[in-house]
């Protein structure tokens, strides 16, 4: 599944802190599956599900396994997948909401997962239901963004997730679907939605970010100039080009300072005077 962007308010695509970690993560857990299985004769199936994943039978003696069961993978297929998708869906939600918020959304997807795959008898792992609920989340903020199916069919991301939920409950009504839970992709779906409808929802999810993340303030540097020369007594000296230049550069540093903010704490921290200055940067910006 390949992503291309049209309309999203936040630009193009870029691995953000926390998306950046989770990818890290769930690699190295993998790597090291793959080499305690190589080496020490399946020692790595043995304790990653015994120790990190999710079964039913011992998940009151090991709560932890309700959200370690997410960085357990069985196989290339089953991490390639899940971790493209994060890429893909994770970072413009993390930039929209903030590093902490994100988490704890892709944290309760995990663990809404897991609460409803405790229905079933079976052992699961993988990163399935977390992701599917940062879909969801990224379908709920842009649900006329285009997604590219294996690179090849464009389909509005709002219809894709809803196929993909339809086809889990339908094979989880019939029982079936080989080896993947989709009673644990249900729950992925079903705790994120209720999440961003509760009171404990992203204070920034449902509101739009008037300029463009950090990068593109600063490719405004080397663009045209941003300050347009105030109304002035005829009296008045016009403004040099050094002092020019410096109401530039305090301008933009105080944009950066303001996007950081954003970055780490999301929309909801901005003041009142910190929106209206990056909506009269971004209005200057658009004259220009």
């Amino acid at each position: 599944m390949a992503y291309r962007s049209y309309d999203s308010p936040l630009g193009a695509l870029h691995v953000t802190p926390w998306v950046k970690r989770l990818l890290i993560a769930n690699v190295a857990v993998f790597v090291a599956y793959l080499l305690l299985n190589a080496f020490g004769g399946g020692l790595g199936t043995a304790l990653s599900w015994r120790y990190l994943g999710l079964d039913r039978s011992t998940v009151l003696v090991q709560p932890w396994t309700l959200l370690t069961y997410a960085f357990v993978h069985a196989s290339v297929g089953h991490i390639f997948f899940n971790m493209l998708a994060l890429f893909f869906f994770g970072p413009p939600l993390e930039e929209r909401w903030g590093s902490t918020p994100f988490l704890k959304f892709y944290l309760v997807a995990a663990a809404g997962g897991a609460i409803v795959a405790l229905f079933s008898r079976d052992p699961v792992v993988g990163a399935s239901a977390a992701v599917n609920g940062v879909m969801l989340g990224y379908a709920m903020t842009w649900p006329d963004n285009q997604v590219y199916v294996w690179g090849i069919f464009p389909i509005k991301v709002k219809w894709l997730v809803a196929i993909l939920a339809a086809v889990s409950f339908l094979f989880a009504l019939d029982g079936g679907g080989g080896p993947v839970s989709h009673l644990a992709h249900l729950g992925g779906f079903a705790s994120a939605f209720l999440y961003l409808k509760s009171p404990w929802a992203p204070n920034a999810w449902g509101e739009v970010l008037p300029v463009k993340r950090k990068k593109r303030a600063m490719a405004w540097r080397a663009g045209p100039k941003l300050v347009d020369t105030p109304a002035r007594p005829a009296a008045q000296q016009p403004i040099g080009r050094t002092q020019a230049a410096h109401m530039e550069r305090d301008l933009l540093d105080d944009v950066d300072r303001i996007l950081d903010k954003i970055s780490t704490e999301g929309l909801a921290s901005l003041t009142p005077q910190e929106r209206d200055r990056l909506n009269e940067v971004s209005r200057q910006k658009r004259t220009n």
